[in-house]
């Protein structure tokens, strides 16, 4: 089968939003639903907050399609610093959601190709990502795809500390 990979047009913010939530439910819902996973769920993927991200500048999301369907996508913010990352020419990685029946085919790979590519054309030297110590898949998947481990912060949303991993990847600069 093969996959398209594409910058997210305003018409995919419906479906991002859709599978956003999916992939968060399954990943970060464990335990079953409670108010702050379905709050942070709905606002996190309403699908104005999709179209506002597919539209501002600085933020890149770019999607898998396979038959007209999306089956994952990547969210990169540009300038986007860390407190344990100096430098201003940083990236994050904000969200790699693949759906779970399509996990294992390469599209998370290539997704986050796409986004390192759209990192580097925005200036980047470094792309980075927290992952919650809970997501052993995801744990395992960025250093397999030269992620260095950076350290261990915490993240909070809706009143809840979260435990996490921080990997970061400096990015080649290809000459011209």
């Amino acid at each position: 089968m093969t996959y398209l990979i594409r910058d997210a047009i305003p018409q995919d913010a419906l479906c991002i939003g859709v599978l956003g939530m999916q992939v968060f439910l399954d990943t970060y819902a464990t335990e079953g639903i409670r108010t702050s996973i379905a709050t942070e769920a709905l606002q996190a993927f309403a699908p104005q907050t999709i179209a506002r991200l597919i539209s501002e500048p600085g933020i890149a999301l770019v999607v898998a399609e396979s038959g007209g369907h999306l089956v994952g996508f990547a969210q990169l913010k540009l300038r986007a610093g860390h407190p344990l990352i100096p430098g201003p020419d940083v990236a994050e990685l904000q969200r790699l959601y693949i759906q779970e029946r399509f996990t294992g085919r390469g599209i998370g790979y290539q997704l986050l190709q796409a986004a390192e590519e759209r990192a580097r054309l925005g200036g980047a030297t470094l792309v980075w990502a927290t992952v919650w110590v809970g997501n052993e898949r995801a744990l395992g998947f960025y250093p397999r795809r030269g992620y260095e481990l950076l350290g261990s912060p915490t993240y909070t949303f809706q009143g809840e500390t979260h435990e996490n991993r921080l990997f970061g990847k400096a990015l080649t600069i290809t000459a011209l």
